[in-house]
């Protein structure tokens, strides 16, 4: 097996629960209505398990939790800041880059020779860098951690970034963006955020073919000296070790990790002026569908309405049975799925709405998406019903975050990532449970500018723009498939 089809990302774990209650051996197919979900059951235990804090000479930051009933281990180093804080307009993509490059070779194993020796292991390092922070890790039996916690830190402080890696690299990257604008909703997810914040600010700034093409093996040197620094790291193990025991493990394995690095200032530039609600139409000549993505910066993570606007979102766009879906999707059959959600980030991560709409019914679906903005309001009132399955359906969700040694290495690193207290799980029920139905519609109010909305479209402007135009829901602008601004005649 060669090293291009063994390594791989671990990918974080998602658990998807289906309760059911009263089930029966013998199931009627005239009794199932299978347009609707099950009703949700009794919420799963929460078993918020226990960890301990220290931190090393070097000034990396360590958890220790235990897990000792299978013999497995989750280990991460989760950096804090990301892209958004440490790549510049002129080198946007080098996170990334350089995150990949670290699989591709260290100063004595190439990457064909990395991968044989975790394959050796049964295990495999992920590294990489996002908007706001990166992580190297693995999953390794009790008995292999030390072997290879030694390739990850070899990995991490001896990368050799070969040139010939990265010219694979950028032109796989120029391929999958070449691949993107074919496909409406990777258009959508690329112009949108460029429409919300312009491309002076982080979180409108994407990579482009021209910021690829001009990444150089300096700038991913650069990157990696300046980013992976213990200031800023949080250590996380979770499974079948000890604090004690697996302390001095470490120390030696990351003995030459030298100090440095800080936390860094989440300082975002301003946002752009709002401007009024707008239909930005991407035309996709053809598209049997429209894409919408429709939504304005929202709040960061750190905002008190936090659990509010969780319930409040759930009961819109934020599960099966909410608003959007139950009127676009299962009354209208306008679409397959739609829904909402907020970013929730360090910044003003965008509250986005939307989904794939049948092309015909591009307007009429419109329609119904801001009916429903403006039904959470307060135009309709949110139900007892609607708020008590909101709020069991967040709750959940939360045992499925401590499933497995990876689910809680992700979940502790996640309260560290957002400067939340170690309480943070066992106080989530009782936080969210306690809000109410005018909750709902306060934060609705405070957060949902229905004045100030990026309403994204990419569909086939030939069928869909005349219909939008004679609704007079807003006037249209017209982007190219980058979100770039064109005349209306192009």
């Amino acid at each position: 097996m060669t090293r291009r089809t063994f390594i791989s990302a671990l990918c974080s774990l998602f658990l998807a629960q289906y309760v059911v209650s009263g089930f029966s051996r013998t199931i009627h197919a005239q009794t199932l209505d299978r347009t609707k979900q099950p009703p949700l059951g009794k919420a799963p235990e929460l078993r918020v398990p226990a960890w301990t804090r220290s931190k090393l000479a070097n000034g990396a930051e360590l958890i220790v939790s235990e897990k000792h009933d299978l013999p497995l281990v989750s280990f991460s180093i989760t950096l804090l800041g990301g892209a958004d804080q440490f790549e510049s307009a002129d080198n946007r993509g080098v996170a990334g880059l350089t995150g990949a490059m670290m699989s591709e070779g260290t100063k004595t194993r190439t990457g064909d020779e990395l991968s044989n020796a975790l394959q050796l292991l049964g295990t495999n390092v992920s590294v990489g860098v996002g908007s706001e922070s990166g992580s190297i890790s693995f999953v390794s039996t009790t008995a292999r951690f030390a072997e290879t916690l030694d390739i990850l830190a070899d990995m991490l402080l001896n990368p050799s970034f070969p040139p010939e890696a990265l010219e694979r690299l950028r032109a796989q990257r120029l391929v999958a963006l070449e691949q993107a604008k074919a496909q409406p909703g990777a258009i959508a997810s690329r112009v949108f955020p460029r429409v919300l914040y312009g491309d002076a600010h982080p979180l409108g700034q994407i990579p482009t073919e021209q910021t690829i093409k001009a990444l150089t093996r300096a700038q991913v040197v650069d990157f990696h000296q300046r980013y992976f620094k213990p200031g800023r790291a949080l250590i996380t193990v979770v499974g079948d070790v000890t604090p004690v025991a697996i302390r001095p493990v470490i120390e030696r394995g990351l003995a030459n990790w030298s100090p440095g690095g800080e936390r860094p200032a989440f300082t975002y530039p301003p946002l752009p002026a709002a401007r009024p609600t707008t239909i930005y139409l991407v035309d996709k000549p053809g598209s049997a569908q429209s894409i919408f993505a429709i939504g304005h910066p929202g709040p960061p993570r750190t905002t008190p309405d936090y659990y509010a606007l969780q319930v409040m979102n759930t009961i819109l766009g934020g599960m099966f049975q909410a608003r959007l879906n139950a009127n676009i999707r299962e009354e209208k059959g306008y679409s397959y799925g739609v829904g909402s959600g907020f970013g929730f980030g360090k910044g003003p991560n965008p509250f986005r709405t939307g989904g794939d709409i049948v092309g015909d019914k591009t307007d009429a679906a419109l329609v119904e998406f801001m009916k429903e903005l403006r039904g959470i309001l307060g135009a309709r009132p949110v139900t007892e019903e609607e708020l008590r399955t909101a709020k069991e359906s967040l709750v959940q969700r939360l045992p499925g975050a401590f499933a497995s040694v990876t689910a809680i290495n992700g979940a502790i690193s996640g309260l560290w990532l957002q400067s939340l207290p170690d309480n943070y799980y066992q106080q989530y029920t009782k936080s969210v449970m306690a809000i109410t139905a005018d909750d709902v519609v306060r934060v609705a109010k405070k957060y949902l500018d229905l004045d100030h909305l990026a309403m994204v479209i990419v569909g086939d402007r030939k069928a869909i723009e005349e219909p939008l135009r004679a609704m007079k829901i807003a006037p249209i602008a017209y982007l190219d498939i980058e979100g770039t601004p064109i005349a209306s005649g192009q």
